[in-house]
């Protein structure tokens, strides 16, 4: 499909309601053509100042730290993030309706359904990656202030916390167009850090690093399998991707989007998720801040703490613009910036349970290995229903909520996409292992997690199966049957 001039060369005017600099007004609310504006383009950066990513050094490292040789975390590394053509596929939505992925969903779940979906996915876990993502900002600035001298105590860490939070809430506030401006710059000044600090970790990497004592057999598929899940559920957890596609023109290309989006994300995050396996070959990357301090120039170590915090920022800023809209969508009361704000306290409160009760790298383990059991089928199902649908969502009837809209469905729920997420999900979670639980089927399996490629697949199968039974889908691919 050819892409014509934009809506900004039609009418720049109108871009102007969606300006850098100017706090959004517009909310789930269907954009109207007269305002579409941008290019696929402009997606690259913002996937890739997200992903430009301290907590990849962590996940590389750990590959390492779980007993996988170097070539086998790059493997991993490359097999994992290939997921996000997912990402970059289902923002395709994003242009055609008009509004955001919670909103479009409802012709997956229904209008009932889809608020127990998003309340779960898009914003409960939306805040545990919030709270994740500031955890890690988090352990580096208060590195950062004891290092300057401040007191050690439990207050400075609440307070570092806090400032943090508040910073990015403030991005998710302004919205759309500063997130994408803003994001172009962040992108070109993270890489920079970034790859100071990877020069330095090339320098002292041991190429041919084995572990002490090879994994062989079951257990080797094992951590190859949970490695994988670990590294796989950042791509499967960005199902908000339609949210930051919206504003541009309805007939852009899809195949453009597609790609613009995943190469935004897929770039960086091979780079310097690579870049912590590198390191944990020679450091001792159980504290990856400290390791990686250690091999700084001293007066770089600061800018490296507030790339850090600048880089969390810019990936909680489109986690929380997202949960807002979210928020709306399953029917809250509230204007998208208040809405956005709430969302803050919350990941706010649970940065702090887990920074002041929890093992930070524990805690990043533990939540990517089991949080893909949901995000999974949910992804897959989104993806699903686009192919099955060719991509047809008309925003205006997305957003009729009565019962005799179009994706009312049976009681409100669309019986195809609730089971095929819920069994989806309940096979993922039998299948499922992490470092304090295993399902029943992966720990008769000596606990392998399949819990990816169990949930992913089963769930697009059994949602095409349902929708073609319950004819949930007309032929023209619009609307509901």
């Amino acid at each position: 499909m050819t892409q014509p001039c934009t809506a900004r060369d039609a009418n720049p005017e109108a871009a102007g309601l969606d300006r850098a600099g100017r706090i959004e007004t517009r909310g789930i609310d269907v954009v109207p053509d007269s305002e579409r504006h941008g290019s696929p383009r402009e997606l690259f950066a913002i996937w890739a100042a997200p992903n430009v990513s301290y907590l990849s050094f962590v996940v590389g490292a750990a590959l390492i730290l779980m007993g996988l040789s170097l070539i086998e975390s790059v493997v991993v590394i490359i097999a994992g993030n290939l997921l996000w053509i997912i990402t970059g596929f289902i923002s395709v939505s994003g242009p055609v309706a008009g509004t955001t992925g919670s909103v479009v969903s409802r012709a997956m779940y229904g209008v009932l359904g889809n608020k127990v979906v998003i309340t779960v996915t898009g914003w409960l876990i939306s805040a545990l990656y919030l709270a994740l993502n500031w955890s890690a900002a988090s352990v580096a600035g208060i590195g950062l202030a004891k290092q300057i001298g401040l007191p050690d105590s439990a207050a400075l860490d609440a307070v570092v916390i806090c400032a943090i939070a508040a910073a990015t809430v403030l991005i998710a506030i302004y919205g759309h167009a500063t997130i994408v401006r803003l994001y172009t710059a962040l992108t070109v000044l993270l890489t920079i850090v970034f790859l100071v600090i990877s020069v330095l970790v090339l320098g002292r990497t041991d190429w041919s690093y084995a572990p002490a004592e090879p994994l062989t057999g079951l257990a080797h598929f094992v951590v190859l399998a949970s490695g994988f899940t670990i590294v796989a559920s950042t791509p499967l957890s960005y199902g908000n991707s339609p949210d930051l596609a919206r504003y541009l023109p309805r007939n852009t290309s899809g195949t453009a989007i597609t790609l613009w989006a995943a190469a935004g994300a897929f770039l960086p995050s091979i780079v310097f998720t690579s870049i912590g396996a590198f390191a944990a070959t020679t450091l001792d990357m159980s504290d990856p801040q400290a390791a990686l301090e250690s091999i700084m120039p001293a007066w770089f170590a600061p800018i490296f703490v507030i790339a850090v915090v600048v880089n969390t920022m810019a990936n909680n800023g489109m986690t929380a613009y997202s949960a807002g809209l979210s928020m709306q969508s399953i029917g809250v009361p509230l204007p998208r910036v208040p809405a956005v704000l709430v969302v803050g306290i919350i990941g706010t409160v649970m940065t702090l349970f887990a920074i002041l009760v929890f093992d930070f790298l524990a805690t990043v383990n533990t939540m990517l290995e089991l949080v893909v059991v949901v995000t999974g089928p949910c992804m897959a199902v989104y993806a699903t229903d686009i192919i099955l649908r060719r991509n047809r969502y008309d925003g205006v009837a997305l957003h009729d909520q009565s019962r005799t809209g179009p994706f009312w469905y049976r009681g409100g729920v669309n019986w195809a996409g609730a089971l095929a997420t819920v069994l989806g999900a309940v096979a993922a979670t039998l299948c499922a292992s992490s470092s304090f639980w295993s399902g029943p089927i992966s720990a008769r399996m000596g606990d392998l997690n399949l819990a990816l490629p169990v949930g992913v697949l089963g769930a697009a199968l059994l949602y095409w199966l349902f929708s073609k039974a319950l004819r949930t889908i007309p032929a023209g691919g619009t609307g509901a049957a």
